[in-house]
C-alpha cells in the first residue's frame, strides 16, 4: 500500500494517472492550505485537521469523496453520475468535471471553516 500520494499515483499509468494528477492539481489549487496525506488507501486532504476531500483511481472511474456534506450540497450536479454512500464516480469515458470538483472543494473549505 502506498504511503504517499506520489507513491499512490505511481501505481497508475496513462489516462487514469493523468486524471488522478488533474484531480490532485484541482484540489491543491482550490485548497492550497490543505494538508495532503494518505487515508483509507487513497489521497486525502485535511484542512485545520478536519477531512476536506478524498479521491481514488479505479479501472473505469475516479472516485471522489466529499463527506460529510459535499454530496448533499451538490446532489443536483452529481445526479448524472453513479454514486455510493458518500462517493461519486467520474467515469473515464467522460471529461473530468474539474470545475465541479473545484466548487465542491471550495464548499467543503467553507464547511470546515464555518
Amino acid at each position: 500500500m502506498a504511503d504517499t500520494v506520489d507513491e499512490y499515483l505511481a501505481q497508475f499509468d496513462g489516462e487514469v494517472r493523468a486524471r488522478l494528477e488533474t484531480m490532485r492539481d484541482v484540489v491543491r489549487a482550490a485548497a492550497p492550505e490543505a494538508v495532503e496525506s494518505m487515508a483509507y488507501g487513497m489521497p486525502a486532504y485535511k484542512l485545520d485537521k478536519k477531512p476536506l476531500v478524498y479521491f481514488a483511481g479505479f479501472d473505469k472511474h475516479v472516485g471522489f469523496y466529499a463527506t460529510p456534506n459535499g454530496h448533499e450540497a451538490f446532489a443536483e450536479d452529481f445526479a448524472r453520475y453513479k454514486q455510493g454512500k458518500g462517493s461519486v464516480q467520474f467515469p473515464h469515458s467522460e471529461p473530468l468535471p474539474t470545475d465541479l470538483v473545484r466548487r465542491v472543494v471550495e464548499f467543503r473549505i467553507g464547511s470546515v471553516r464555518g
